[in-house]
């Protein structure tokens, strides 16, 4: 690859040590041409690198600009990549006047740059927060970085998250860190003293303060700890007085400017970040490579680094108390913080390399490349209808198994969700969303789009009203009018019980439906019933099937989290509000209770939808005098799924407590209300149900006998592999269409035509 790097040229910090890393590592692979727009220190170390740099200062901006216009003609890149507020700026121009995919990362929060100084705010800042809306791609060094993106506007599908890294091979060794601090500074160390170490810009975003004043309030229990801050900033006379305001100036060193800095992290024994706003900060990861412990605070991507309590402490920004805690703990157990160092060095060392860093960025610009290059079809993109946005973890759970299966098919084919919220679900799936009922934008992505995909769920029934069965008939219709293939993918069909809506059910899914897939075998016979014969229809299961559970340690978090320990022994319910439950939920509590006192399990109840599930799920809970547990927040889907393959039996009203259950191999016991939980139920091979209207004690209790006895197991698991067999008949389908559709438009229009 021809990659053209795009630098201020003043950059310092974790900005400077991911370029030139980055630039070091790329140039022994590939061509690139390093463009600094600033003479100095910078631009000099990495010519003696034996990178190729080109300076253009910008003094003269329209020079500025054809000098780079003329390198760009001449090196010919196949992408352009910027760091920092002037080359988005350049970026942004060139991009003006080339056809060639601008790429930018994103180091830090570009609101909070120049916090602290207001002229730099409204200017430079403006400036580089407007060109920010001009570039193709974007790569947050964090995915809360990226999430605020998405939050600003940005476009999910543009954006490509991206982790520092690091060699962590080269630490020091055989280090006197006495020495060197007598040396460096003219301290003393002693043999007992605990020296935590943050290297930063003296400014507001740093929040220093916030750790002066932890480390007062630490001094109290921990007399030993000395604080060694390494940075120069404006706030450094601030910092000072503070210091000598607190009483504490004699265990605070300021060091200015300190190079190389592996040898003041050598000379340490925890690192501390305390910033209100960063990425993926390079500080702390070149204290870990020294073997530092980890205090940081909640910000950037330091929770997906940092596993608190497991290798390291993450606090929210501002807790002076809760900071002072962990540097208190880490300070006085010597034995805990040489093992969460340990840890936090071998996780780091795995997934946050230089090498696997390298090999993103290379990932990342062929995407870029191959994207930018891709022929605009006039029909290319996926838009998915359900009901989406509504805070239900059964239709969340969909949407988030057919995202998933289609990104498998085409991870750069443009998907749009028609979503009740869709800022939400943007932020959550990362794809494209419009609201369900702006016609006009939903018509206008239709034009777009190559596949039109409703489902999955029971969306063709009218007990919940006709208003909506008419709605996605409607939707049917107009996407097969505007030139889409046209699936309902791992769906359910029914009850449809007024005639009209039969009759209208039927003509438009046999005019407009290229293929039907099914979840369960009882909406086969509601089909034929209808008289649907013309799409093609395929056995399949609910998409949600694919979904993993958290990992392990994920889920124990999350149930610890609710007050659930790990490692009890479960017995789960997924209770829904329905006509008829507050007859039986006495029942229901009865059986919970003999569960608990035969077979030792506590019950659990764990809402599907929030917040309606809560109330039949209280209900019940208030009835038990045994031991309970209620899930009262919401979970991610994942941690939802990993609660219930926990369990040792699922009693389930709701119907995707049922599925994530039976997915994982947990013996279910359905209660059936709808078909759907009759279909699904009759899928699977299920002894253990029963109408929920005669839920009983005694009925129930045998069938919490046989799932736990073991008998059902093997039957379980085997079901649970069949399921995802059947399952990939929906991807399967999907892809089929989306061949036929290329074919018939073939390859599509010029870029010029985007």
């Amino acid at each position: 690859m021809r990659i053209m790097q795009l630098m201020g040229g003043g950059d310092v910090g974790g900005a400077k040590t991911h370029i030139m890393s980055l630039v070091k590592a790329l140039s022994e692979r590939h061509e690139v041409v390093l463009v600094s727009f600033r003479e100095g220190p910078f631009a000099e170390e990495a010519k003696a690198e034996g990178i190729h740099v080109e300076v253009f200062p910008t003094i003269n901006l329209a020079r500025v600009r054809r000098q780079l216009l003329g390198l760009v003609d001449s090196f010919r890149p196949e992408v352009i990549h910027c760091h920092g507020s002037r080359a988005n700026m350049m970026g942004a121009l060139i991009r003006a006047k080339r056809q060639l995919p601008v790429i930018t990362t994103v180091h830090s929060d570009y609101k909070l740059d120049y916090l602290g100084a207001p002229l730099k705010q409204h200017t430079l800042g403006t400036l580089n927060a407007v060109a920010l809306r001009f570039l193709d791609y974007y790569q947050p060094v964090a995915d809360r970085m990226a999430q605020a993106l998405i939050q600003r506007g940005f476009d999910p599908e543009k954006l490509f998250v991206m982790y520092n890294g690091m060699d962590f091979s080269g630490h020091v060794t055989g280090f006197d860190r006495a020495a060197y601090c007598r040396e460096k500074w003219g301290v003393e160390v002693g043999e007992r003293d605990i020296l935590c170490g943050i290297a930063a810009r003296l400014t507001a975003v740093k929040d220093i303060g916030t750790l002066l004043r932890a480390l007062q309030i630490a001094l109290r229990e921990a007399p030993q700890l000395r604080l060694f801050i390494a940075g120069e900033g404006e706030d450094g006379d601030m910092l000072k007085k503070l210091a000598k305001s607190l009483g504490i100036s004699e265990r605070v060193v300021f060091c200015g400017w300190v190079n190389p800095i592996d040898q003041f992290y050598a000379a340490m024994d925890l690192t501390v970040l305390s910033s209100l706003s960063e990425t993926f900060p390079y500080s702390v990861l070149e204290g870990i490579r020294e073997g530092c412990a980890a205090i940081c605070s909640d910000v950037g991507g330091m929770s997906e680094l940092i596993d608190t309590g497991e290798n390291g402490y993450i606090y929210q920004p501002r807790d002076v108390e809760q900071l002072a805690k962990y540097l208190v703990r880490l300070a006085n157990d010597d034995g805990m913080r040489r093992e969460f160092a340990a840890r936090l060095l071998e996780k780091a060392s795995n997934e946050f390399s230089m090498e696997h860093m390298c090999r993103r960025q290379e990932e990342n610009y062929a995407r870029i490349i191959a994207r930018f290059r891709r022929p605009v079809s006039a029909k290319d993109g996926i838009v998915i209808c359900g009901a989406y946005g509504k805070g239900n973890a059964g239709d969340d759970a969909i949407l988030k198994a057919i995202v998933q299966e289609m990104r498998a098919l085409d991870r750069d084919r443009p998907i749009w969700v028609m979503s009740r919220r869709p800022k939400e679900t943007r932020l959550e799936y990362r794809t494209g969303a419009i609201y369900t009922f702006n016609f006009p934008g939903v018509l206008r992505r239709f034009r777009r789009a190559a596949l039109y995909i409703n489902g999955g769920g029971n969306l063709m029934q009218d007990v919940t009203s006709t208003r909506s069965l008419q709605y996605y008939l409607y939707t049917l219709s107009a996407a097969k009018r505007l030139g889409c293939a046209v699936m309902m993918y791992g769906c359910g069909i029914g009850p449809i019980q007024r005639q009209h809506n039969r009759v209208r059910t039927a003509k438009v899914l046999n005019q407009s439906v290229d293929l039907i897939t099914l979840r369960d075998d009882l909406s086969q016979g509601e089909l034929d019933r209808m008289g649907i014969t013309r799409p093609e229809v395929r056995l399949s299961a609910d998409p949600t099937i694919i979904l993993d559970p958290a990992p392990k340690e994920v889920t124990d978090l999350a149930m610890e989290g609710c007050g659930i320990p790990a490692e009890g022994k479960y017995i789960g319910f997924g209770l829904r509000s329905w006509k008829g439950l507050d007859a039986v939920v006495g029942e229901i509590a009865a059986a919970a209770e003999y569960a608990y006192e035969k077979h030792g399990l506590t019950p659990v109840f764990v809402p599907i939808e929030f917040p309606s599930d809560l109330a039949p799920a209280e209900q019940a809970a208030a009835l038990l005098k045994c031991p309970h547990h209620l899930i009262k927040t919401r979970q991610p889907i994942e941690v939802t799924i990993g609660i219930l393959a926990r369990m040792k039996a699922v009693v389930g009203v709701r119907l995707h407590s049922l599925m994530f259950s039976a997915g994982q191999g947990v013996p279910v016991i359905g209660l059936s209300y709808d078909p759907k939980v009759d279909g699904f139920l009759e899928l699977i091979g299920s002894q253990p149900c029963l109408p929920l209207a005669e839920a009983s004690r005694e009925r129930l209790c045998p069938l919490i006998d046989e799932c736990v006895s073991g008998a059902l197991d093997f039957r379980v698991h085997r079901l649970a592999g069949l399921l995802s067999e059947r399952e990939s008949q929906n991807s399967k389908g999907a892809q089929e269409l989306l061949r036929r559709i290329a074919e018939k438009y073939g390859e599509g229009a010029n870029r010029d035509e985007k």
